[in-house]
């Protein structure tokens, strides 16, 4: 096992492995890894065999934060390619007794993990990992920060459905200020030239949001969501994030006014796509009906494309694809 040896303060992870976010990755990176998502998709899915590329290396998931989708899709992915994975959560670590995430990462590491998937609730805390340790950092969402295999996983699963996303117009709605799903995937589709059209109440959509673009992309902002509904080609809806304090920030009627109801999905063009990161609040940001949807909703694909998303940021990290 190779010792570690540090400096204080100096990065040792190299950024081309690390994986933190989607604002400042190349559009070409980005195409990148679109296209090795989409060529790992059967083999994410179980219907093509997998190929041992990672085999002999350690991944730990290192989850400070609850999780289903995201802890499952990269234990998933992290096997497909013939990689060992150990989970860590904070209940039952040392991390209930104080301990940092950056000692734990770096104590973890020193047993030879090869890799790091990183959860926690610090916006940038993924970001202080990678500044402290030598391996690879994966960010598996940061606080309010990023979610950036997220972004990875719903492009994918837009682009499947939509084709080049270039010009195309994508609702974001709901609990914008609270979302890292929101940012990161604002940053990709403007990076892919689509408009991200920014919906919630004036309470949860920050100021000066429309100024986070800087790719070929724009980035528009309405409180109103009936205005746009039957002029854009693909709806996400978010869910209120109540364990950031988003509730003091909704009225009784966000259902009335931003849910994605069935008579509001009516008025959407004929197959445009809805999307959801999950978990669902059925019954608040959207109706169970519209949620399961077998033709329109790509609630169950972006877990699939999740898989295949992750799969190719584990490749990345280790130089291959």
């Amino acid at each position: 096992m190779r010792l570690i040896q540090r400096t204080n303060g100096t990065p040792l992870s190299s950024p081309a492995r690390d994986f933190l976010a989607i604002e400042g990755l190349p559009a070409g990176e980005l195409r990148r890894l679109l296209d090795l998502a989409r060529s790992l998709l059967p083999r994410a899915v179980g219907d093509a065999p997998s190929a041992p590329e990672l085999a002999g290396k350690i991944v730990a998931n290192i989850f400070f934060e609850d999780s289903t989708r995201t802890r499952v899709s990269f234990e998933i992915a992290a096997k497909r390619l013939g990689a060992d994975v150990v989970n860590l959560g904070a209940s039952g670590s040392s991390a209930s007794k104080g301990e940092t995430l950056v000692d734990t990462a770096r104590n973890i590491e020193a047993m030879g993990v090869d890799a790091l998937v990183i959860r926690t609730s610090i916006s940038g805390g993924a970001g202080l990992v990678a500044g402290s340790v030598e391996c690879p950092v994966i960010n598996a969402g940061d606080g309010r920060h990023e979610h950036p295999t997220q972004a990875l996983l719903d492009m994918l699963a837009l682009e499947l459905r939509l084709g080049d996303l270039r010009g195309k117009r994508v609702a974001i709605v709901g609990d914008i200020a609270n979302s890292r799903v929101a940012r990161s995937s604002t940053h990709a589709l403007v990076a892919l030239g689509a408009e991200a059209v920014i919906v919630g109440p004036p309470a949860l959509v920050p100021e000066g949001y429309d100024q986070l673009s800087n790719g070929v992309g724009k980035i528009t902002i309405t409180h109103d969501l009936d205005g746009i509904v039957g002029e854009i080609d693909a709806i996400m809806m978010l869910r209120i994030q109540l364990e950031r304090a988003a509730g003091s920030g909704i009225a009784p009627d966000y259902r009335a006014s931003f849910g994605l109801t069935e008579a509001r999905r009516r008025k959407l063009r004929p197959g445009t796509p809805i999307l959801h990161p999950g978990p669902v609040n059925r019954g608040v940001e959207i109706d169970d009906a519209v949620a399961d949807d077998a033709n329109d909703s790509l609630i169950l694909p972006q877990v699939s494309c999740g898989v295949a998303a992750r799969m190719a940021v584990l490749l990345r990290a280790f130089g291959h694809g």
